[in-house]
């Protein structure tokens, strides 16, 4: 609402004016602060090689079938934002590959409501909120695809630990995302676009986009060269 606005514009602002360094985790949000505000700041993301590549365990398999054919995975808030209904919707029509969602769906109406729509599709399968790092690294490590559609914010962790480990990525088509992959991954703005993307993408390219990101990923996003940054700047 507008009073939340407000305050949030407010401390942005007294925050930006009054910090000794500003640190943007993206290159987007540092052309931002330098647009919206004539201030430098410092270009820091985050590091991902925290996340392994893992076999998935037969208890997992056993417990959750659908994980035996590929699929598609996300996990996210589960936050307009995030374009969570725009990628069911996508799915909910292209029904040749399955897609898994890990995330908070009964925290708000928003969620509730998506969950209630797209839950009967047989290739959706919406997961609750998992926080054990192993476990998490199991289902996304072995996807086919990873889909990214984040709308707001830099540099999204969970992106970058997915180039980590090697996944093609198709991913909302913001310059946030578009700066954390170099430009080298899939891009869609809208359900029809993704379903396009779905429909004509080859294993090859797939293939391809999974090995850029993972280079991209090993000589950008690694954590001794976020380490190294932040030491610099505290000297």
């Amino acid at each position: 609402n507008w009073l939340a606005k407000w305050f949030l514009y407010k401390s942005e602002r007294i925050a930006v004016k009054n910090a000794d360094k500003i640190i943007a985790d993206n290159i987007g949000i540092k052309n931002y602060l330098m647009n919206k505000y004539n201030v430098e700041s410092s270009f820091i993301a985050y590091g991902g090689d925290h996340a392994k590549k893992i076999k998935i365990s037969k208890k997992i398999l056993k417990k959750n079938f659908f994980l035996k054919t590929p699929y598609a995975f996300k996990v996210c808030r589960i936050e307009p934002e995030n374009n969570i209904e725009l990628i069911l919707e996508a799915f909910s029509v292209y029904k040749s590959l399955n897609i898994v969602i890990v995330g908070n769906w009964n925290n708000s109406s928003y969620g509730k409501r998506i969950k209630k729509t797209f839950q009967f599709f047989n290739n959706i399968f919406l997961l609750d909120s998992i926080y054990s790092q192993n476990i998490l690294d199991q289902y996304r490590s072995n996807c086919k695809l990873y889909i990214h559609g984040h709308s707001a914010g830099g540099t999204n962790p969970s992106l970058v630990e997915a180039m980590f480990l090697g996944l093609p990525i198709f991913a909302f088509n913001v310059n946030y995302n578009i700066e954390t992959t170099n430009s080298s991954a899939l891009y869609f703005n809208n359900s029809n676009e993704l379903r396009n993307l779905l429909q004509a993408t080859s294993e090859n390219d797939l293939l391809l986009v999974g090995e850029k990101m993972k280079d991209i990923a090993y000589s950008k996003y690694k954590w001794k060269y976020i380490a190294k940054k932040y030491k610099a700047l505290f000297e």
